[in-house]
């Protein structure tokens, strides 16, 4: 059996155990927010000629757009759910009357036949908003395709406002879980899944799985400091996992399951030193390592927004307000 599908058919398996477990002993806070998805993500409120477009997949007049003639270097985001789409490096003039991309950002944007039954559309792979549709064949460029995007459905970020963002590092068994809870917090641009800690380069699931990398599984946050902290991102972390347990989190065991924080800079390790004394004084035995970050290998494209892709839910990672 190929490695990815072991990999899903045994987090599938444990997940249903985990979920039984949870429903018959545990009791949860759900993490608040105003308005969500059926996936429980967070979603913005949508004028009705956004929602005419986004959420009933119309189309807006060609040539009206707002960023048809934009040349500003940034990231276009999902106006419904804030998830990156597409790279200004990657826009280009088609003349067609709306933006147009040859390429997206990877794992960001999902295809399926439109219900004219002739046309691809392409919709955000996080909360399944209306973007348009994709054509290929055209020869525009090198890469022989083009996202017809309508305006309406995305918002800029520009790149000075990139450049401003902030990282940070965790790491609390199952990647895909870390991920899903953390990125809904106001604030993250974005979020990533990959390993760190290690001592070999490139490592590949398998090879963190199996070879004993030294590498945990763990998850990059981009987020505004102008909207969010990195003290509130690092409180929200220790109670979407338990940071009582070592080398594991819930039925995934391992030293790539540990927790820790990879911090940046001297600033983040004395707000996470803060923290675990805070937790150890309310009894909390905490195994949370504090390690200086290197290098973030991102990993492969499928464990990217996992549940965001897949609809599921976190089989190990549940808030629990400890703060």
């Amino acid at each position: 059996m190929h490695s990815q599908t072991m990999l899903i058919v045994r987090r599938l398996l444990w997940g249903g155990l985990a979920a039984a477990v949870i429903i018959g002993f545990v009791s949860t806070t759900v993490i608040p927010t105003e308005d969500k998805a059926e996936n429980n993500m967070t979603l913005n409120k949508l004028t009705p000629e956004e929602e005419r477009v986004i959420v009933h997949k119309g189309t807006e007049q060609p040539f009206t757009g707002e960023y048809l003639d934009n040349k500003a270097e940034g990231t276009y985001t999902c106006k419904r759910c804030d998830a990156p789409l597409f790279r200004s490096t990657d826009k280009f003039e088609s003349g067609c009357g709306w933006p147009s991309f040859d390429d997206e950002i990877p794992g960001a944007v999902r295809r399926s036949i439109d219900a004219d039954g002739v046309r691809m559309e392409i919709t955000c792979a996080s909360c399944e908003a209306h973007l348009g549709h994709v054509f290929e064949g055209e020869q525009f460029t090198s890469k022989d395709t083009r996202h017809c995007v309508n305006s309406i459905s995305l918002s800029f970020v520009p790149a000075t406002s990139e450049a401003a963002a902030e990282r940070a590092y965790f790491a609390g068994g199952c990647f895909w879980g870390v991920e899903h809870l953390l990125k809904q917090e106001e604030g993250v641009i974005s979020t990533s899944v990959g390993y760190m800690g290690g001592h070999t380069s490139n490592p590949t699931y398998d090879d963190v799985s199996y070879k004993r990398t030294g590498h945990a599984e763990a998850v990059e946050v981009v987020y505004d400091p102008s909207k969010t902290s990195y003290e509130k991102l690092a409180r929200l972390f220790f109670e979407i996992h338990d940071p009582t347990q070592k080398d594991r989190q819930g039925p995934d065991v391992g030293e790539q399951y540990r927790s820790a924080i990879f911090y940046t800079d001297e600033m983040q390790k004395q707000l996470a030193e803060k923290l675990i004394r805070i937790l150890r004084d309310r009894g909390y035995d905490v195994a949370t390592e504090l390690v200086m970050a290197d290098t973030f290998w991102t990993a492969e494209d499928y464990h990217q927004d996992y549940y965001d892709k897949t609809g599921k839910e976190p089989y190990c990672h549940i808030y629990q307000k400890r703060f």
